[in-house]
């Protein structure tokens, strides 16, 4: 007698269950995508018992008559695919006709629709996989399944659920993907009879964004063509602004919310320099591309697909990022550094300006006779004379000078002064703007020493002594290999003999720094990361840059004449990347006329 048998339709079911239905989220996300997929404008989900008493789907879609309503619930009964050839290109959400018999085998499964040609509805119940009654019945036009007592045939299935908040947090979550890739759809979520989530149709993606996200604040807008009719669309959160768990990147290919490692990865390497660690990107990311370009038949639920250039999508989406980060820093040099006409000023000379555009900042000591008042000053903020006593160009609003030899023209910007060593207070229409000095003149040197690397003309420091240094054998070898790439990056370095090696120049730009440090520290980053091809910087090299310029950059403490704190805001003005340090931490904190008011309760 064989021992191979042919399993019943109920057991079959029961085993795809196991890999459609998962836990209560299953449910939800499968009904939603067939309410999408039967041109629905308006779904609501209504959930009890964290998803295992009741989950109720309702929807305004084109609905189905007593046929459909009982293939359905048969293995592998689709509309979405009629021939193979459709297996190359699908553009439904939903296309294998799993989902409904294996929901109906593990719980109480009732299926209740209309379609616009008839005047009464058809409705369904299924008990644990068998149909207990068919019969007609009144509704509106549309589809309302229910679900109830799921895994209830199946009790150790339970056992491994969550709490009942971390299964309603998956439910909401699955609910806001939708939501975002589906912005023109109302969507409701009501939990134990209370509104928990609350969707209109949105007039725009943008107004879905925020609405789901709950922020208000500034977005990086993403928009992008590719070949072979490959687009971009998205927004972004700005990074240092991300503090709610809901907060976080979603990802829509052709309207399917998935997850992709590769578009992530492509999203954070355009936004390198612009976050801070342990912070990861937050918003959404849309593709659209042609069908047979993917192919979505790759994971049980849905959630993963294959792109069949993936290479070309992941550049797409890293250009993409990028060019919206610069879109962005033109879009705060002009609130910044224009004048009300909405034109900027150009800076004059420069002669006169300690940070010279061309040469490191070198802080100077600044002497500091205190003033009778000094016992009354906050140990926190720099006394400020009397307005009668104070020198002209401290109280002229653009910084202008009178007289020649005075401080240089700053455009735009009111400078109000320098707080705790380390932060210059500037006005602007009305703001008060908050400038990491330290921030902004790491990101000045950062992007010089990047920029002259890639132009291969990084300015070298002749020292007037040269340093002779002890290596160890490891750091010979590299030297031996690397020779090109440390004269590259403007180290001249000449071997004296056995391990003992002399340093005649280093880059200019970090000078200051002490020239063996310098070295062994570019050493260890070509160890690590190895060199990189003309025309690009590799990841060792870029953070060996960032490394350098916040160690040679103007540090907390460091007191600044007015002269100074204008030559330092006139080259931000001049940079192309100003407003996060090259670790992802923002250079600018802004605070409206309206907060400070409401901070001394002014109406």
């Amino acid at each position: 007698m064989s021992r191979i048998r042919i399993l019943s339709d109920h057991l079959a079911n029961q085993i795809a269950a196991g890999e459609v239905v998962e836990r209560p989220v299953s449910v939800v996300k499968e009904l939603l995508e067939n309410s999408l997929d039967a041109d629905s404008t308006r779904v609501m989900v209504q959930v009890e018992g964290s998803g295992t008493r009741l989950i109720r789907v309702l929807d305004n879609g084109m609905g189905m008559d007593e046929d459909d309503v009982l293939l359905c619930l048969e293995r592998h009964a689709t509309s979405k695919l009629q021939e193979e050839a459709q297996l190359g290109a699908i553009t439904t959400l939903g296309f294998r006709g799993e989902a409904i018999p294996s929901i109906g085998s593990v719980s109480r499964l009732t299926i209740l629709s209309r379609t616009a040609d008839n005047s009464i509805g058809t409705r369904a119940e299924i008990r644990y996989g068998t149909l207990h009654a068919v019969h007609e019945d009144g509704c509106a036009l549309g589809t309302m399944v229910e679900v109830k007592g799921l895994f209830g045939n199946i009790p150790a299935r339970k056992k491994f659920l969550k709490t009942a908040r971390t299964e309603l947090f998956h439910i909401e979550e699955v609910i806001k993907n939708q939501a975002l890739a589906h912005p023109e759809i109302s969507f409701s979520l009501q939990v134990e009879g209370r509104q928990k989530l609350e969707y209109p149709a949105a007039g725009s993606f943008e107004e879905r964004v925020r609405d789901v996200f709950r922020y208000q604040g500034r977005l990086l807008l993403l928009q992008g063509r590719g070949d072979s009719d490959m687009n971009i669309e998205g927004l972004l959160l700005m990074p240092e602004s991300v503090s709610t768990s809901s907060a976080r990147l979603r990802l829509v290919v052709n309207g399917r919310a998935v997850q992709d490692r590769m578009i992530r990865h492509g999203v954070i390497e355009g936004l390198q320099g612009f976050l801070m660690k342990g912070y990861s990107p937050a918003g959404v990311v849309a593709l659209e591309l042609p069908p047979g370009e993917i192919d979505v038949n790759v994971h049980p639920a849905k959630r993963e697909i294959r792109f069949r250039k993936p290479q070309d999508v992941h550049r797409l989406v890293t250009q993409t990022v990028r060019q919206a980060v610069q879109e962005y820093q033109e879009q705060v040099r002009t609130e910044l550094f224009s004048t009300p006409s909405g034109d900027q000023i150009p800076a004059e000379s420069e002669k006169d300006a300690t940070l010279h555009p061309e040469t490191p900042y070198t802080p100077r000591p600044i002497p500091f006779n205190p003033p009778v008042e000094e016992a009354f000053a906050s140990p926190g903020m720099e006394f400020r004379e009397p307005e009668s006593c104070r020198p002209a160009v401290e109280r002229q609003s653009d910084i202008q000078a009178e007289t020649p030899g005075q401080s240089p023209k700053l455009s735009s910007l009111t400078l109000i002064g320098q707080l705790l060593q380390l932060y210059l207070l500037c006005e602007k229409d009305g703001r008060l703007l908050v400038i990491d000095q330290h921030a902004a003149h790491e990101r000045i040197l950062y992007g010089r020493l990047r920029q002259s690397y890639l132009e291969r003309e990084v300015a070298a420091q002749a020292l007037l002594f040269p340093v002779t240094v002890e290596m160890g054998p490891d750091h010979c070898d590299l030297l031996k290999h690397y020779g090109e790439e440390v004269a590259a990056l403007g180290l001249q370095v000449d071997h004296f003999g056995d391990n003992t090696f002399v340093i005649k120049a280093v880059p200019a730009l970090i000078s200051r720094l002490a020239p063996a440090d310098i070295l062994t520290e570019t050493l260890d980053a070509l160890k690590k990361w190895g060199g990189t091809e003309q025309g690009t910087v590799s990841a060792g090299i870029d953070r060996l840059f960032a490394s350098m310029a916040c160690k040679a950059a103007i540090k907390a403490g460091n007191r600044l004449q007015p002269e100074e704190m204008i030559a330092l805001l006139q080259q931000m003005e001049e940079s192309k990347v100003f407003s996060h340090c090259p670790h992802g931490r923002p250079v600018i904190k802004e605070f409206s006329g309206a907060e400070i008011k409401d901070w001394f309760h002014r109406g």
